[in-house]
């Protein structure tokens, strides 16, 4: 039946699927594969609490829009208030907003907001709030995308902006941050400049996490992919996990589009997502992950579901 229907049984399911079976004298196959499905589809509805206290990564959170994306960084930042549970960081409830807390986050929002003054200005105010804040890494970031310390913030471009905001959040050297749709209204060589950007600004002791549709922008600098449907963790788990389990790959055999997790049509053939059976790693095509996740949600979760990320 698990073949059938394309997931993994593990034991917890098994226990569950032989309990019911034996509760309701199920005999018929047919009705047994139903039992199987509605017990994968209450999993994924089960609540599930999201861990970020992974190892210094670049964490992307995906979902369709009003998933929850925003809300659920706002959460962890302390911006908002949950309705249930609390969130916290280093042992303390983020919502409390307190100042060695707040100095050792920074959120970059998908709006940029800045005053009508300078841009040496704002770092003078601003940057005595975060006690490791760089002026040398300012400058470096600076001078990467092209802004002088005398431009006047108001008088630069979207994009500019968006460049100047997240140059300086990775000068402040917070241990977390917090990015939503950073390369919204980047053109293409800034976005490169980005993913350069964040990855030379990695070290042992950050966590960078990016709220994004853009999935094809940042894959080359993930460690990790959280993703989201109907305000519902489907999976928490490592780009190399993902690799080490599944292969994306292009095929014309009709056979093993029939057995794939996904599937959907792409020059030269079939793209597919298949179980990792040879131990030979492809290039994880975030998209096609997504749009597995959101349309068979129990099978992602069955193919992941005895992952533990290494904290």
């Amino acid at each position: 039946i698990s073949a059938d229907i394309g997931v993994y049984v593990t034991e917890e399911i098994l226990d569950r699927l032989r309990d019911t079976v034996k509760t309701k004298n199920i005999k018929e196959t047919e009705y047994v594969k139903d039992e199987l499905l509605l017990i994968l589809k209450a999993m994924v509805g089960e609540h599930q609490p999201l861990n970020l206290s992974t190892k210094p990564s670049v964490i992307l959170v995906i979902g369709v829009n009003g998933v929850g994306k925003t809300t659920l960084l706002h959460l962890v930042a302390g911006v908002l208030t949950p309705c249930k549970g609390h969130v916290s960081y280093n042992g303390v409830n983020t919502r409390l907003r307190q100042p060695s807390t707040l100095a050792d986050m920074f959120f970059v929002s998908d709006e940029i907001v800045l005053p009508r003054i300078k841009v040496k200005d704002f770092i003078k105010a601003n940057a005595p709030l975060y006690p490791c804040f760089s002026d040398d890494d300012m400058d470096r970031y600076m001078e990467m995308f092209g802004i002088r310390s005398d431009d006047n913030l108001c008088e630069l471009s979207l994009g500019q902006k968006k460049k100047f905001y997240i140059g300086f959040a990775l000068a402040c050297n917070t241990s977390l941050v917090f990015m939503d749709e950073p390369t919204n209204g980047l053109d293409i060589p800034s976005k490169d400049a980005f993913r350069r950007l964040i990855a030379g600004a990695m070290n042992e002791e950050r966590t960078i996490v990016i709220s994004t549709h853009q999935a094809r922008d940042l894959y080359q600098i993930l460690d990790h992919v959280v993703i989201l449907d109907r305000s519902r963790l489907i999976i928490d788990v490592s780009t190399a996990e993902i690799s080490r389990r599944i292969k994306f790959v292009v095929t014309d055999s009709p056979s093993v589009v029939s057995s794939a997790y996904y599937a959907e049509p792409s020059v030269g053939g079939t793209a597919v997502i298949v179980p990792n059976n040879d131990g030979e790693e492809t290039s994880v095509d975030l998209e096609m992950l997504f749009n597995l996740a959101v349309e068979r949600p129990y099978v992602v979760q069955s193919i992941f579901s005895n992952y533990k990320p290494v904290c």
